[in-house]
C-alpha cells in the first residue's frame, strides 16, 4: 500500500527527515514515534502531497505520489494534529462541506454522514458551530471529516489528545475496526496508544529509522523485559536475592519500596524468587513478570547518538 525509498527532506541547511525506507500494507495499524522534531509531521506531509521531499521516492497503491498526487490523495483520510476545521461553521454544515469537497455524491452523502456521525458519537453538537465546541468534540469531528469518504489509508496525528478515557477507548475501538481493510497511521506521543491499538511500531529520531517491528518487539528491547518486580508490607532482609542464579542486578525504589530483579539473558528467575520469598518468608505482598517498559525503551532508541 505505502512504499517509502530514502526519503529525505530538507529545509535549508536543517535536514528534518533523513534517508527513510518503509512500507506498510493493508491492515496495519502504524504507531509513528518519535520525539519532538524527530521529523514524524514533515513525513505525514509528505506522505500526503503537501510537502515535497527533497529527495526519494513515495509509490502509495502501486502509483508515485510525484505524478499522481491528485488520485492518491483521493485515497487518504487525515487528521492532522490540534483538528483544524472551520469554527464558524456548525458540525453538520462542516461534515457537508467536506463529504462535497471529497466528491461524494448527493445519492450517498446524507447515509455516509450519518455514518460517520453514529461512529463518533456527534448526534448532541451536530447544530452546535465548531468553535463552542470541547477539545474533545473537536477532535471527534477532526476524524470524522477524515472517514466521511471511506479512504483506503487513514492518517491520524494525535487522534485521541483531549478526550476523557471514555472516549479514547471508543477511538481506539473505531481504529481497530477500521483497519480491517485500510491501512492506519497513528502518529503520537502517547505510548500507551502504541500498546492499545498498534500491530506495528515505526520510531525515528533525528529524522532517522531507529525501529521497524511490532509492539511485542519493542517492549523485548527494555532491561525491564522478564525482570520480576516485587513489593514488601515491610522492611525485611533483602540481600540474598542478589545471589540466587540467574539473576544479573537488583534495583531497589526507595520511593515506592519496589524491588526489581534483572535476569541474566535468556535466565528463568520467576520460580527461583518465589521459593526464596517463601523459604525466608519475605513479606511479599505484589509480585509480578515485567513485560517492559516502554518510556525506558522510548528513551534510550531515540536519545542523540554520539559520533
Amino acid at each position: 500500500m505505502i512504499s517509502v525509498t530514502q526519503l529525505t527532506k530538507r529545509f535549508k541547511e536543517f535536514t528534518a527527515v533523513n534517508e527513510l525506507s518503509f512500507e506498510m500494507q493493508p491492515g496495519d495499524i502504524v504507531g509513528f514515534l518519535g520525539p519532538n522534531g524527530a521529523g514524524k509531521s514533515t513525513t505525514m506531509k509528505m506522505l500526503t502531497g503537501f510537502l515535497a521531499p527533497t529527495s526519494g521516492e513515495i509509490h502509495i497503491d502501486g502509483m508515485d505520489l510525484a505524478t499522481n498526487s491528485k488520485a492518491i490523495q483521493a485515497k487518504i483520510g487525515y487528521l492532522p494534529e490540534g483538528a483544524p476545521a472551520y469554527g464558524d461553521m456548525t458540525v453538520i454544515q462542516f461534515l457537508n462541506f467536506i463529504a462535497k469537497v471529497r466528491g461524494i455524491d448527493s445519492q450517498h452523502r446524507d447515509q455516509r454522514i450519518a455514518d460517520v456521525v453514529q461512529q463518533l458519537a456527534l448526534e448532541k453538537v451536530l447544530d452546535k458551530p465548531i468553535e463552542n465546541l470541547s477539545k474533545g468534540f473537536k477532535r471527534r469531528v477532526g476524524l470524522a471529516q477524515a472517514i466521511v469518504h471511506d479512504p483506503q489509508i487513514l492518517i491520524l496525528d494525535e487522534p485521541t489528545d483531549g478526550l476523557d478515557p471514555n472516549q479514547k477507548h471508543q477511538v481506539r475501538e473505531l481504529i481497530q475496526h477500521l483497519s480491517k481493510d485500510k491501512l492506519v497511521i497513528v502518529s503520537t506521543h502517547i505510548l500507551e496508544e502504541v500498546t492499545a491499538v498498534c500491530n506495528r511500531v515505526i520510531v525515528i529520531a533525528d529524522g532517522e529509522l531507529r525501529f521497524d517491528d511490532t509492539p511485542e518487539a519493542l517492549l523485548k528491547q527494555s532491561k525491564y523485559h522478564q525482570a520480576i518486580t516485587l513489593h514488601l508490607s515491610y522492611q525485611a532482609d533483602i540481600s540474598g536475592l542478589l545471589e540466587l542464579q540467574g539473576v544479573a542486578d537488583m534495583h531497589v525504589d526507595r520511593a515506592t519500596g519496589r524491588v526489581t530483579l534483572f535476569p541474566e539473558p535468556g535466565a528463568q528467575i520467576l520460580h527461583l524468587v518465589t521459593e526464596y520469598a517463601q523459604v525466608r518468608k519475605l513479606p511479599v505482598d505484589t509480585l509480578y513478570i515485567e513485560q517492559g517498559r516502554l518510556d525506558e525503551v522510548f528513551r534510550t532508541i531515540t536519545k542523540e547518538r554520539v559520533a
